[in-house]
């Protein structure tokens, strides 16, 4: 039966026709929508010591008049008042503008309470609210709502209050009581009181936190159902690997393995020992050792009796891979291929053929992999580095060369945990949160433009010593709007200046393919000792012998990219350095270049960065995949969504959860989300 709540909004006394209109292009068609529509803010009426009151904030004060209000006139029928008002032990000013008629009604000595903005340096208020008599609390928290038309604030909180009246006793309770009694949480009736009609700050602080886990625990609700879904729909290879050899193999490497390269191992092979298909993305900073957990994933699927595969964004990459691997895996038996665009001729036929007869074990390559000549004889790991430099289609076809292989995605991008929970919760998520023993750290030092002079000097003492620089520049050719360094002038500049003593190279996005690759590899081979770039080079190339990285107009970039850069260097034995050459005009850009030369930690940044940026930033505006919250903050509230997500996932996983009766609810929306046909998975 479908509840009253459901009623069209025109059900409320005095919505007629015509506000129903307006109140439907504000999406609120039904009794439900409205008592829903929450206020986006409150204005704060308590009373505060202007000593703890910052620049510009809002405040309310009490205080009483200590000079006669002077009236002045400007421009056509605009008004300035002032007078002194003497709060506590302040003797401040108070302006209003346009409200002339206050001047007969404030008299010397009167107490009277005054809402404006506090202007700390000039000891002023510039008011927006003036009450004749002294400060009291019928006031305290007033909600602010967004409207549309001909609806005010008032009119609306007049709605709201006549829906409650009319309505309030059919607001239905949609959180299980274990949860509700677990976290005393409010009731849904009357947090969505406590909302509308607060009686004090605390009760809007305990209906918010209500709200926030609600929102939370249903969007991962269906974040689990739909994981569920994909892994009773997709069901994978067992893989019976022998856990001895694996084991042997990692006594064999010549370095011992961190505690969390110990961890992701553990998961990935749970994982793959399972009856579904392993979709787990693996995120490990640079350097923290993600290529040897793939090789290990690799060497076990193998000894499984399977085939593995890893595709990567480059040939310069592919052919990083393919050296560390072989070296890797050669020793212990395993026959290792590299597959590219540049492999032609009876070379690439052998491969193919071995390939299909089952005598290569491992391929690594770029795109080439997903060819339709490249056939595997029994796929059973794919693994993509840098996933999100391919296409979901290019991902598929590689998943499709063998029959619902396990498939692992590895980022070297630090994504915050909030938004890895949020953006990705339908797959599962292992941090490589560790760097190896012994590695030196990257000198990180912030500087303005006018040392420009100093900080090539200090490159050219690096490549006296034999080792590389890289020059990264935010445009690739002179803009007349934006007044940026471009690459460009930079590597003419350092051509000049290092005048045929070291080589300068120039590399950026609208050079095709080729030649990026044939710049690369120049570098790589130390052909070219300085390398000019825009961020291009962000993802994946290693150049142990590269020690110096220098960003013009760091101010430019987010945290996460800055950290993506300078991890280009500090590959090799040697000290690394990364140089930010920035003058940021706001407090924001210094912030940024602060917290850079402050920490090496790529998690601690993309925090950092999420709560300067927000998450529609961190990801770019149009990125899909952020759901939008009325109440939730993931970046402020990221405890109640990691909470909302165990409580979620053992909700899906339990039995109970699919027949108890106090369930119905939360079953309810999964149904009107698509994620259920009827009450089971489909």
């Amino acid at each position: 039966m479908i509840s009253r709540i459901h009623d069209p909004v025109t059900a409320i006394k005095g919505i007629g026709d015509e506000t129903a209109a307006t109140l439907n292009d504000m999406n609120i068609h039904t009794v439900a929508d409205l008592l829903e529509h929450l206020p986006y803010r409150y204005e704060d009426y308590r009373l505060k010591d202007l000593e703890t009151v910052g620049h510009d904030e809002r405040v309310t004060v009490e205080g009483k008049v200590h000079s006669q209000p002077t009236l002045g006139y400007f421009g056509k029928k605009k008004s300035r008042l002032m007078f002194k008002l003497l709060v506590g032990r302040y003797l401040i000013t108070v302006t209003f503008f346009n409200q002339p008629y206050l001047k007969n009604k404030l008299k010397i000595g009167d107490a009277v309470t005054i809402t404006g903005k506090w202007d700390r340096h000039r000891q002023s208020i510039n008011g927006s609210e003036c009450r004749i008599g002294p400060y009291h609390n019928e006031k305290e928290f007033e909600p602010i709502y967004s409207i549309k038309g001909n609806i005010t604030v008032k009119g609306l909180r007049r709605y709201i209050s006549n829906a409650f009246s009319q309505y309030g006793q059919y607001i239905e309770e949609n959180l299980p009581r274990e949860f509700l009694l677990g976290y005393k949480l409010p009731s849904r009736q009357d947090a969505l009181f406590a909302m509308h009609f607060p009686a004090s700050a605390t009760d809007v602080k305990h209906a918010r936190r209500r709200f926030v886990y609600e929102e939370f625990l249903f969007f991962q609700l269906k974040m689990q159902a739909i994981r569920k879904v994909q892994r009773e729909q997709s069901k994978g290879i067992r893989q019976s690997y022998k856990l001895d050899r694996v084991k042997g193999f990692i006594d064999s490497l010549p370095f011992t393995l961190t505690n969390a390269q110990k961890r992701v191992v553990n998961e990935i092979l749970t994982d793959m020992k399972s009856p579904y298909r392993m979709n787990r993305l693996l995120q490990g900073d640079v350097g923290s050792g993600k290529t040897a957990v793939a090789a290990i994933a690799l060497f076990a699927s193998v000894t499984a009796g399977y085939q593995g595969a890893l595709m990567v964004p480059t040939e310069i990459l592919a052919e990083q891979h393919a050296g560390s691997l072989h070296s890797m895996l050669a020793p212990a038996g395993m026959k290792t291929a590299l597959l590219t665009s540049s492999v032609k001729g009876k070379k690439r036929r052998e491969i193919l053929t071995s390939l299909n007869e089952g005598e290569i074990d491992i391929l690594i390559g770029t795109h080439a992999l997903i060819q339709e000549e490249v056939a595997f004889n029994k796929l059973g790991l794919v693994i993509t580095d840098e996933q999100h430099r391919f296409g979901v289609e290019q991902r598929r076809v590689l998943r499709e060369k063998g029959e619902n292989p396990d498939v692992l995605f590895m980022t070297a991008t630090p994504i915050p945990r909030t938004l890895a929970i949020t953006v990705f919760g339908e797959m599962d998520v292992s941090v490589i949160d560790e760097m190896p023993a012994g590695r030196k750290a990257i000198e990180t030092h912030w500087a303005k433009h006018d040392m420009l002079d100093r900080i090539l000097g200090f490159v050219e003492k690096e490549l006296r010593k034999g080792r590389q620089a890289y020059v990264i520049c935010p445009l690739i050719e002179e803009s007349e709007k934006l007044d940026l360094e471009n690459a460009l002038d930079v590597h003419a500049a350092l051509t000049q200046y290092y005048n045929g003593r070291y080589k300068v190279g120039l590399m950026h996005g609208r050079l095709p393919s080729d030649e990026k690759e044939s710049v690369m590899k120049e570098f790589s081979e130390n052909q070219l000792q300085v390398l000019v770039s825009t961020t291009v080079v962000e993802v994946g190339v290693n150049v142990p012998n590269a020690t110096v990285m220098v960003i013009y107009d760091a101010e430019r970039f987010g945290l996460a990219q800055l950290h993506q850069l300078r991890g280009r260097v500090g590959r090799g034995s040697e000290q690394s350095y990364c140089i930010l050459l920035a003058d940021p005009k706001s407090e924001l850009g210094k912030e940024r270049m602060k917290i850079m030369t402050e920490t090496n930690d790529g998690f601690v940044l993309s925090e950092k960065d999420l709560e300067l940026r927000g998450p529609g930033d961190f990801f770019g505006k149009k990125q899909s995949g952020l759901p939008e919250f009325k109440v939730a903050d993931m970046v402020h509230d990221y405890r109640a969504l990691e909470v909302a997500r165990d409580d979620a996932a053992k909700l899906i996983a339990s039995q109970s959860f699919w027949t108890e009766q106090e369930y119905l609810p939360l079953r309810q929306y999964l149904e009107q989300n698509g994620v259920l046909n009827g009450d089971k998975l489909d």
